[in-house]
């Protein structure tokens, strides 16, 4: 289990396409589901779906209500119970703000790409550097090919792409994959750091 102060958000605006431009991206039902469950077994407080368009929020919300229903829930309660800590924001800063309610500070807004040629460090020191600033932490991951400067530009960290091992160098991994190979990560330098 990593720290209980940990927040995870999925972007899907603003994130830059193939060519550099800013676009908004569709939320999926296996992100939600997925994520959801990665975020629930490693024991993240909340799991943040970032989006500004309200047929997404409509959406997001109606595959979440269906698994709220007792039929469903009764089906498969497992379902329910990752489900518990989605949450639907607007933006970035909004999803900043709820967490800032209730610790009663900024989080120290993280970041992670595939395609970063710098990082501030690996999830050790990101955990130390949390424990020092006593401030929570809202880990970022972008949609699309990646989340757009004006994200970059707010954060306060930023994590070691995770690395391929293939021979011709291809690594583009789905973000649910990459989500779990973060939080295994997190709760790895966290069982290191006790």
């Amino acid at each position: 289990m990593v720290r209980s102060n940990i927040y995870l958000g999925l972007v899907h605006h603003p994130i830059t396409n193939k060519i550099g431009e800013i676009v908004t991206t569709s939320v999926t039902n296996l992100d939600i589901h997925d994520i959801s469950r990665s975020c629930r077994t490693f024991g993240i407080k909340n799991y943040f779906l970032v989006t500004p368009l309200k047929p997404q929020h409509e959406l997001v919300n109606r595959i979440l209500g269906h698994w709220e229903e007792d039929k469903a829930a009764a089906y498969n309660p497992d379902r329910q119970d990752a489900l518990s800590i989605a949450r639907l924001v607007n933006s970035v800063d909004e999803g900043i703000e709820r967490i800032k309610e209730i610790h009663g500070v900024e989080p120290l807004v993280v970041v992670t790409g595939a395609n970063f040629k710098t990082c501030t460090g690996r999830e050790k020191d990101l955990l130390s550097k949390a424990s020092v600033d006593n401030r929570p932490i809202f880990l970022l991951f972008g949609t699309g090919w990646g989340l757009h400067a004006r994200v970059l530009e707010r954060a306060d960290f930023s994590l070691e792409p995770i690395f391929g091992a293939s021979e011709d160098g291809y690594n583009h991994l789905s973000v649910r994959s990459a989500v779990a190979i973060y939080l295994d990560r997190l709760a790895r330098a966290s069982e290191t750091m006790k």
